[in-house]
């Protein structure tokens, strides 16, 4: 008879439940964030290909003001968003923690000795955390009023 899947025996330790969990809502929030980047991005190309082609064809005014308008709204609301750096760090947390859950399942590294799940928890949550901070910052900036970023 089989041994069950690994993630089966560990399902009773609450460092690799954790673990599992965070590592799904990463991998989940890069996909989305990659997902909403990229499709903001296309629609501000495709409106720029259209500016040209609206002055081509000796479109009034207004309709290449609203092109450049649009281009303008969809930057802000990627700004707004982050979501390029935001899937750039959800992806390297996942990645992170998918390298602790090899190397734990492997007894490898820091694994190799006893204490592994206490070791497991400690890291996760330092990932974790390290994350947290990174987006309180970007909510501070988000929030700084222009004139103090001028300052300093």
């Amino acid at each position: 008879m089989s041994e069950p899947p690994a993630s089966d025996a560990l399902a009773h330790l609450p460092a690799w439940n954790r673990l599992e969990d965070q590592l799904s809502w990463y991998d989940r929030g890069a996909i989305t964030n990659k997902r909403r980047y990229r499709q903001i991005k296309v629609l501000q190309l495709l409106t720029a290909a259209g500016v040209p082609v609206a002055a081509a064809l000796s479109a009034t005014g207004w309709v290449t003001a609203s092109l450049g308008g649009l281009i303008l709204v969809l930057e802000g609301l990627q700004q707004l968003g982050q979501y390029h750096d935001t899937w750039i760090s959800y992806r390297g947390t996942s990645e992170r923690l998918k390298t602790e859950k090899f190397l734990f399942l492997a007894r490898a590294g820091p694994y190799a000795r006893p204490n592994r799940e206490r070791l497991l928890a400690e890291r996760v949550e330092d990932l974790v955390s390290q994350e947290h901070v990174k987006w309180v910052i970007t909510q501070e900036e988000a929030l700084r009023p222009e004139d103090e970023d001028e300052r300093g």
